[in-house]
Formats: structure tokens, sequence, C-alpha cells
């Protein structure tokens, strides 16, 4: 009988993770050089975590089921980025950022590894920024933040409708970096097979080659797998595209458990309005349906009006607006 352990330090929540990195045996950089660590997957998860292992100084070998790590599923992500930076001073904090959280998630979430989302997500922007992700950005030059998800505070970074593609291309070009220098060997088409425990640990993968088919062995010190999560299991899903959820199986099958399934997310574009072939038009783009409130004249005199200039869209009552996404998509 396998017993579940999330290996989730001691103490009170939000001092757990703070003493736990206090007390953390650590590698010497001069050490570092001699560890070989494999990420499986190169999306957003995958494709920071190979260049940030690399920068500390690790070997990385990076395998991605896709030709180039830029058509991982992250760029279908418009919404935005939560951090509890409170730069709009509408009283954020990183409890507020946790107990939303654990709250959206139908309190099915392990609480304490969604402190530590929340404690990281202000450097997490800040990283972002770094590697030159294109945030929204007030009149002043400040980054933005915009309503999003039904809570009461301002704490979505985004960039236009493209945010998941802008993080992508930003942790990307921190992967490309760390290739020319030559501390992440990259492995683009490769499907992991299996992965190889000893002892209990992950100390490599077989992957299959999709180009040539060839079977591969690869060793490593330590296997990161950020595959993506379930893939199609549920067919019509916005859960994480993965490797049609291989990788996700091939570990479950060496041992791993399932966890946090409130990220189990149920999306309108999943929802088939009439038929199998149109799911994706039953919800307008994400970055339609936020505060900003999209509205057309009620009335066709109104619309020709403004379109011929005899009036401005701020003359229009309230009562003459229609909210159409709103009545559409309550």
């Amino acid at each position: 009988m396998s017993t579940l352990d999330s290996k989730i330090p001691d103490g009170p929540i939000a001092d757990k993770w703070t003493k736990y990195k206090d007390h953390i045996n650590l590698v010497n950089p001069a050490n570092k050089r001699n560890i070989d660590i494999i990420v499986v997957g190169t999306g957003l998860a995958g494709g920071s975590a190979a260049a940030t292992l690399a920068e500390l100084g690790y070997n990385v070998k990076a395998f991605a089921y896709q030709d180039s790590p830029r058509r991982a599923h992250s760029i279908a992500a418009q919404g935005g980025i939560n951090a509890a930076k409170n730069y709009m001073g509408d009283g954020d904090s990183t409890y507020r950022l946790f107990y939303d959280t654990v709250k959206g998630g139908d309190y099915r979430s392990r609480e304490a590894n969604v402190y530590r989302l929340a404690e990281v997500s202000a450097n997490i922007i800040d990283q972002c920024v770094a590697q030159g992700v294109p945030f929204a950005r007030d009149y002043g030059g400040l980054l933005d933040n915009r309503s999003f998800g039904g809570v009461l505070v301002s704490r979505t970074f985004y960039a236009k409708g493209q945010t998941g593609q802008q993080l992508l291309l930003g942790a990307y070009a921190a992967m490309n970096r760390q290739i020319a220098r030559g501390k992440i060997d990259m492995y683009n088409r490769h499907e992991m097979m299996d992965v190889v425990i000893v002892d209990g640990k992950a100390r490599g993968i077989i992957a299959r080659n999709l180009v040539t088919g060839e079977i591969e062995r690869h060793s490593a010190h330590a296997v990161v797998i950020a595959s993506g999560g379930y893939g199609n299991v549920y067919f019509l899903s916005t859960n994480a595209m993965g490797c049609n959820a291989s990788a996700a199986w091939k570990v479950h099958k060496k041992g791993a458990f399932f966890a946090n399934p409130c990220f189990t997310q149920i999306h309108p574009t999943c929802i088939p309005r009439s038929g199998d072939y149109q799911s994706k038009l039953t919800l307008m783009s994400e970055s339609l349906r936020n505060d900003g409130r999209i509205w057309v004249p009620k009335k066709l005199e109104d619309a020709v009006a403004i379109r011929e200039k005899r009036k401005k869209p701020t003359e229009i009552p309230e009562e003459d607006r229609d909210y159409y996404l709103e009545r559409r998509y309550p």
C-alpha cells in the first residue's frame, strides 16, 4: 500500500516555506556543474524551470513534444497572470491572493502549496519583466492591472489578449540564451516513453525521437515532469494538452499520485454550442470580458450617429447601451 506524502514542511502556513528554505541543504556552485537534470516539457513551467536551472549552473536536458517550445499550449492563455503586488492600492496582499485561490478551487487545493504560490507571485512578475515580457502599462509607464476572475481587487498583469504567448516567448528567450551557453541540450520532437526509477528516485527517461523513430536513453540526477497535465483525458478541455497525457500516465504507473483536482478546469470554450466542431465558438476572447465592459448602441440611429461623428460614445445614455457579452454569456 502506497502512502500519500506531499512533502509539505511543518509549521504555521504563513511561515513553513520560509523556514524550510532557511534550513534546506544547498549545493555548492562548484558542484552544480557536475549535476544533470532532465526537464520534460518546455511550456511556461518547463521552459522557465530549464532556463532557471541552467542559470544556476546545472546541466539541463530539455525535451519538447513539438518542433519548437514556442508551440506549447501555454500560448492559449489570454487573460493574464495574477500577483499580489498591490500596484492599484486596493488592499491586495499575499493572504488575499491565497484565500481567493483556495476559494476559487472549491477548497480542494493543498493550502500550503497555494500559500507558497501567493508568496512567489510578485517575484514571478519581476522575472517576466526582466525577460522582456511586454506587459500592459498605464499612462505613467507603470505595469497595469485589471480585474479578472471575479475577485475584489485588480491583480491581473496582462499583455493585451496574448499574455500566454508573450510569457512563453520570454521563457523561450531565456532558454535560448542558456542553449547558446551550452548549459541546455534541447531535444525537440521527442516524446517521453517511460521514466527510470532507481532507489525510489527518478534518474532518467526513455524517449522516442518522433522524426526518426529511434528509442533513446537519457540519464540524470533528477527529472522534472512539466508535460502539461491530463491532456485530452476530458476530450474538449482547456487543460494543458501535454503529450496527450502519456508522460503523466507513465509517471503515475511508476508511483506518482494525482493531486490538486481544483486545477481541473471547465472552461466555456470547451462547451459545444451545437455540434462537435463548434466548441471554440462558444466564448469570445477572454480579453473582451473584463472590467472594460464592452458595449454597442442599442439603437441603429445612435450607431449611425457615432459612425458619422455626430455623437460621441460618451453621449449615449446607460439605458441605450447593449452589453452584449454580459447578455449573451452571463
